[in-house]
């Protein structure tokens, strides 16, 4: 099975600048284009179109929870952002990814990429097969680094720390592809007059007696 491990070259530029220590972190902006796509920028955006918001800003209001039995502040930004990791087997770098977004208390989506039906829904998805992948709304991140990944999530609004409840449970991650059901196997066709093995017959009389020979004499 062809899978590449190792990290590549992230497939966004990183758009979020640190500030120096003891300076003020510089605005983020979260933009909404005309399309509904999500992207990320230090820079107001030029275009009166498209709807900036600052990081740290309260959620549009009206929007509805992302799963049930999440924190509102959680919920709201999950659903304006959804997470979902992309993983596959004996992978380092991706149990690194999923134990990063648990132990954040991240609700996040995970689908993993073992079969080969997998591997080409990835590259047509992604334009790569490195794994980890994840996506944070419309943000794609190949390759797993804990600071890019949580600076994304920081300014998309999640919680630096778990928020969720103790009651909470992560879903089950399942295959990119799903899996087709197998076919049902062909009944059996009905035998034919020919295989049809005849019933017993008397076998015909050998001891010579006939109509016209009733003393049943040899010759």
């Amino acid at each position: 099975m062809r899978k590449n491990l190792l990290s590549l070259p992230m497939l966004a530029p990183m758009v979020v600048l640190l500030a120096c220590a003891g300076a003020q972190a510089q605005a983020v902006y979260r933009i909404v284009g005309p399309d509904g796509k999500v992207t990320f920028s230090d820079r107001a955006p030029a275009d009166p179109s498209a709807r900036p918001t600052t990081t740290g800003a309260a959620p549009a209001a009206g929007s509805a929870g992302a799963g049930a039995g999440l924190p509102l502040e959680i919920s709201r930004v999950a659903q304006r952002f959804p997470v979902t990791l992309y993983t596959g087997n004996d992978c380092a770098p991706c149990s690194s990814a999923r134990s990063f977004l648990v132990n954040r208390g991240i609700p996040f989506t995970e689908r993993t990429v073992n079969s080969n039906a997998d591997i080409d829904a990835l590259q047509a998805a992604s334009g790569s097969s490195t794994l980890p992948f994840g996506t944070i709304g419309a943000q794609r991140m190949a390759g797993f680094s804990e600071g890019e990944w949580a600076q994304y999530l920081d300014v998309a609004g999640y919680p630096k720390q778990s928020q969720l409840p103790a009651n909470y449970r992560r879903p089950a991650a399942t295959p990119l592809v799903a899996a087709a059901p197998a076919a049902p196997a062909p009944a059996a066709a009905p035998a034919s007059d020919a295989t049809v093995s005849p019933r017993a017959r008397p076998a015909p009389s050998t001891d010579g007696t006939a109509p016209t020979n009733p003393a049943g004499i040899r010759f």
